[in-house]
């Protein structure tokens, strides 16, 4: 009897208690927290596929093409890596004057070298060429060099040759880099070509790009026509020492607005143009400068 007693009395004293515990209405009871249990084993969580290679995909089938195609393509790859006459007559180099069209006389001077030398020109074309220019013609720049403006080239081919008797072909693509535009010509004269020459300008604002263009052309221009002997007393140095003396004088301007001052080539029959002013006291008379072979470089 003295065991259940005992249990008894443990169990009315633990009922006691009970209340004591609840009696504080702030006291919160720690709910533990769940969490979701998965079925797959341990190594299969960490490794996990990402695609199935039960099923991998399998290449798009490319239809072999019949031996009278694959002949025909082969041709075709030969006919453009080897060029002949009788493909394209523009690419041979057999060809010293390829033709535009077959049933067509007209030559691509792009390539062409046809009537070089073949041919003088009459003694009265001969004589318009190589008559020497007037000093009235000739002007002067700022650092001294000399030249021939390039409209009285134009204007001494069309007396030798008349006008449309002489023309400029182009012979590459214009060439445009940050500073520059150059571009390859050809004179031509009479139907037969003359000279070659690369002509080059110098821009400072890419919207000057076309007028540079331009003045590319009028340079090859000029450097074509020293082979005809167009003004040929301009690289001469006894020429320009000759023409300074005459008609040259060298001063010092002053730039009105920065008040900086510079040496300054011109003309005894030239005035000084704003925003430059001549400096009284500055070097004067006519000087031989070194024009011409400044010339000749940027000329050649």
């Amino acid at each position: 009897m003295a065991a259940p007693r005992r249990i008894g009395a443990r169990l009315v004293a633990s009922l006691n208690q009970q209340p004591s515990r609840c009696a504080n209405p702030k006291q919160r009871f720690h709910v533990p927290t769940i969490r979701p249990l998965s079925t797959l084993p341990k190594r299969s969580q960490q490794a996990q596929p990402t695609t199935s290679t039960s099923n991998p995909p399998q290449p798009a089938h490319t239809p072999k093409p019949s031996p009278t195609e694959a002949t025909a393509n082969a041709a075709a790859v030969h006919n453009n890596l080897t060029p002949t006459s009788d493909s394209d007559p523009l690419r041979s180099l057999d060809n010293p004057s390829p033709i535009l069209e077959p049933d067509s006389t007209q030559t691509d001077w792009t390539r062409s070298f046809s009537g070089l030398s073949s041919t003088p020109f009459t003694p009265e074309q001969a004589s318009i060429l190589m008559e020497s220019i007037p000093f009235d013609d000739i002007e002067i720049k700022p650092d001294g060099i000399i030249y021939l403006p390039e409209i009285k080239y134009r204007r001494i081919l069309n007396r030798a040759f008349g006008p449309g008797g002489w023309g400029l072909a182009p012979r590459g693509e214009t060439i445009v880099t940050g500073k520059q535009v150059t571009r390859e010509y050809g004179l031509v004269c009479m139907g037969r070509l003359v000279s070659v020459a690369r002509g080059e300008q110098v821009y400072f604002d890419p919207e000057g790009v076309p007028m540079a263009t331009e003045g590319c052309k009028s340079n090859a221009l000029m450097r074509c026509c020293k082979d005809l002997g167009v003004a040929s007393e301009l690289w001469d140095p006894r020429f320009i020492k000759r023409f300074m003396a005459e008609m040259g004088r060298e001063i010092v301007v002053e730039h009105q607005t920065t008040r900086k001052r510079r040496r300054h080539f011109m003309r005894k029959d030239d005035e000084v143009k704003f925003p430059f002013k001549e400096v009284q006291g500055g070097v004067g008379g006519g000087q031989q400068g070194g024009g011409g072979g400044a010339y000749r470089k940027t000329g050649s």
